[in-house]
């Protein structure tokens, strides 16, 4: 049976288009719609058939998707909002739930919204701009999609790519003008009902899961366990997704075509299910992805005809970015499309086989549908991710058999709550036990050495993949033989590859006292104090690099967190690095008094079972056989006006009679002060202050005598760090420059004596060490010292015993 693939080249141009149209001008893509309608008009004279059709289609597409990017971008070339300066009254009305920025700070959210009303002294202009709103938690947190809403705001213009004609950020509580649609208020209920229950109900994280599993509601989502699930392969499962919306059709058309229900009666049924689950999960871009996606999928499944499938996959595409332009650069809709694709054009036919070898259907079916999708989707993951997950398959294999039951009793639990809450409770009990299963296989398979290992990430490394799987693919079809050595070689690797990996892949080094982990732009340093045990100085900006710094370094035990100050590049990952391991103290040094984040921060420390302590300066501690000095800051320097990058703590810990000073974000104001103060800064590792930001003193870093400096900064950040002005005069120093956006991975191991600094490399392949040493010595590194057990309380000098 041949496959119709006659529409495939026009929801492609339609989608090279859109991505295109934002650096086009209005101008040039209305000529542009305009002559493709003509060429499609011309081509469509008489009956037009084979090639010409094909081509009269992507024409008219184009001519569609021209004129609405046209349309946009001549709208968006008009607002006053864009250019509206200062603080101004916007009336408004949301389009989406808030979603909470992650971070230690002020809880903020984010929400999507039409501006009605622009206000600016005693001028008002009517307007219907999206924009995309930043505001606090409080007041904005619970509001649902439709509510108007008044609000002072400062608007900033946007990227024409993102969709929306400004940035908008709100200045305190909204003014709600009425009440939301009756339609969202029913879903919020029947959303807060079971999310409600679930927490009743669950112990977390199956708690946080279930809502968001059900009906996309990730609030109260663990974000280590979404990490977790993300390594796994398995975060399609933390959100609604068109797995969702094929369950719900299959559970409402399933009994009717058992009694023989007339074909259109059950399409009207399941168009009502799916507009009622829709409404449910909110009718955001995902959702409504998800929604057709699902659709889609479930046709070709039930059909096994994708020939049908194709064709309606490709309109699809093409309604969906003509609706919502946005979805052209978003990673969701990409992989969406790309696991549909695969579900109707290959699933069905490898399910066929597998059943004439004897599989029950439920299982062929899972098969070669987690399968297909996980083959097609792994390119794209790749690309964005630079990993590839290697336990993704049977992770998901594991996981398909609980996603229909936790589904089908979560909508159940959500209906019955706002009826009947011990009923709702009920079926959320029963939905907790497959929940809980996904939760135990997706940490499982996350935490199995080298589930994800690392890939090019960016188009490179998508196409070099694809490539991959297209001649092995290729291969295996041709040349039947060479699957038997091919499930040999899998074998073997497993049995024996995987194995002899984790005895050999260097990482960490023998003696390592210090670990620059890659995070990012932002700063985590790991000193090791005993077997699984570290020192944890910062986190970085999120909980993933974290948490996979702490899990290659083998670490579960932390007694000391020390965060340098609380702005987001240094804790926002804290979660990460908390979740899952026993803490003993989180300390800091003197905050402002007007630093308003310190709550969030004794939250989450009361949550990791951690005291919390505050520093200053000759307070030391030994832990293991690393002694740590408080430097900076001094407590009367702690205004309420201080900038918090100069009030970091900076530290020097020796380890083995290896110094290392870790600065924090110091600036050069702060550094010369603490010069000033005569301070001993000697050491020989400098963790080069804020990213290797051009606010540095020169003096400052050659006092330090350091003869490698650490630069923990992102790949392509926007900030030029580290500047060239900071690097010329690290050079002129003496100093050996270690950059984390480079090298991934730094360690510094040894003694005082002889010690080398040793890469992981940006790919996760263990560069050469480098000697770096008092009498440079090419001489391997040393083994590593037993720690000593126990940690000493914090002590002043001169003191002895606690303080």
């Amino acid at each position: 049976m041949w496959t119709d693939l006659r529409l495939v080249p026009a929801a492609a141009g339609a989608w090279a288009l859109t991505l295109a149209a934002p650096s086009v001008s209005w101008q040039v893509l209305a000529v542009l719609a305009g002559a493709a309608a003509a060429a499609a008009g011309a081509l469509t004279r008489g009956r037009p058939a084979g090639a010409a059709l094909v081509v009269s289609a992507v024409l008219a597409v184009l001519s569609l998707t021209a004129a609405g990017a046209a349309a946009r971008s001549w709208d968006r070339a008009g607002s006053p909002l864009p250019g509206a300066g200062g603080t101004v009254m916007l009336e408004l009305e949301t389009d989406s739930d808030p979603r909470r920025v992650a971070g230690v700070g002020p809880p903020r959210v984010v929400v999507e919204a039409t501006v009605t009303r622009l206000s600016d002294g005693a001028d008002a202009v009517v307007l219907d701009d999206r924009v995309v709103v930043f505001a606090p938690a409080e007041g904005w947190a619970g509001l649902l999609p439709g509510q108007a809403l008044r609000t002072r705001a400062a608007v900033g213009p946007a990227d024409p790519a993102d969709g929306v004609a400004a940035r908008v950020s709100a200045r305190g509580l909204p003014e709600l003008l009425g009440r939301p649609p009756w339609v969202q208020r029913a879903a919020g209920d029947l959303r807060a009902a079971l999310a409600s229950s679930a927490a009743r109900t669950l112990d977390q994280p199956a708690a946080g899961l279930l809502p968001g599993l059900v009906v996309g509601d990730t609030t109260e989502l663990d974000p280590v366990l979404a990490e977790e699930f993300r390594r796994a392969g398995l975060s399609h499962l933390t959100a609604v997704s068109g797995a969702n919306v094929a369950i719900v059709l299959a559970g409402v058309l399933a009994p009717l075509r058992r009694r023989a229900v007339d074909r259109r009666a059950q399409a009207v049924v399941a168009g009502l299910a799916l507009a009622g689950f829709v409404l449910l999960a909110r009718p955001t871009a995902s959702v409504l992805r998800a929604a057709a996606m699902g659709a889609v999928s479930l046709l070709a499944l039930a059909s096994g005809r994708s020939r049908v499938a194709v064709p309606a996959l490709s309109a699809t595409v093409v309604v969906l970015l003509l609706v919502d332009p946005r979805l052209a650069r978003d990673a969701g809709f990409a992989l969406s499309v790309a696991a549909t694709a695969a579900i109707v054009l290959l699933a069905p036919g490898w399910s066929r086989r597998l059943r004439t070898h004897g599989w029950p259907r439920l299982l062929a079916d899972a098969v070669a549908v987690s399968s297909a999708a996980g083959l097609a989707t792994a390119p794209l993951i790749a690309g964005l991710s630079g990993e590839v997950s290697l336990v993704s398959l049977p992770a998901n294999l594991l996981a398909a058999p609980a996603v229909p039951p936790a589904t089908v009793l979560g909508l159940l639990a959500a209906g019955a709550g706002p009826l009947a809450a011990p009923l709702a409770d009920c079926l959320t009990w029963l939905a907790g036990w497959p929940v809980r299963w996904l939760v135990l296989v997706a940490r499982t398979a996350a935490g199995l050495p080298d589930a994800a290992t690392g890939w090019p990430a960016g188009s490179t490394g998508a196409l070099v993949l694809t490539g991959l799987l297209a001649i092995g693919a290729l291969a295996l079809w041709r040349w039947p033989r060479l699957r038997a050595l091919a499930l040999a070689l899998v074998v073997g690797a497993v049995l024996l590859g995987w194995p002899l990996r984790q005895v050999t892949r260097g990482w960490p080094p023998a003696g390592a006292v210090l670990v620059a982990c890659d995070v990012g732009q932002g700063d985590a340093l790991v000193v090791p104090t005993g077997p699984g045990e570290a020192v944890l100085v910062d986190a970085g900006p999120e909980v993933a690099p974290i948490d996979r710094c702490l899990d290659r370094l083998g670490i579960d035990r932390l007694p000391v967190v020390l965060l340098s100050h609380l702005d987001a590049d240094h804790v926002g990952g804290l979660a990460g690095a908390l979740a899952g391991r026993e803490v003993g103290v989180v300390a800091t040094g003197m905050l402002s008094p007007a630093d308003d984040r310190g709550a969030a921060l004794s939250r989450a420390a009361r949550e990791a079972g951690a005291r919390q302590e505050v520093l200053v300066p000759g307070e030391r501690r030994r832990i293991g056989p690393a002694t740590v000095e408080v430097l900076a800051p001094a407590p009367e320097i702690a205004t309420a006006s201080a900038d918090p990058n100069d009030l970091s703590l900076v530290l020097r810990v020796t380890v083995r009679g290896l110094r290392v000073l870790l600065t924090g974000d110091l600036s050069a104001q702060a550094e010369q002060r603490l010069m000033r103060r005569g301070v001993d800064l000697r050491a020989d590792v400098l963790k080069v202050p804020h990213h290797g930001s051009a606010d540095n003193d020169p003096d400052f870093l050659a006092a330090s005598g350091a003869r490698v400096a650490l630069v923990s900064v992102g790949a392509d950040n926007t900030y030029g760090h580290p500047t060239r002005r900071l690097l010329g005069w690290l050079s002129r120093a003496g100093m050996r420059v270690y950059r984390t956006d480079r090298s991934g991975d730094v360690a510094v191991a040894g003694t005082a004596g002889e010690w080398a600094v040793v890469p992981r490399g940006a790919d996760g392949s263990t560069a050469a060490p480098s000697a770096e040493a008092s009498e440079p010595s090419s001489q391997p590194l040393p083994a590593p010292m037993p720690a000593r057990p126990g940690a000493g309380p914090w002590r002043r000098p001169g003191t002895v015993g606690g303080s």
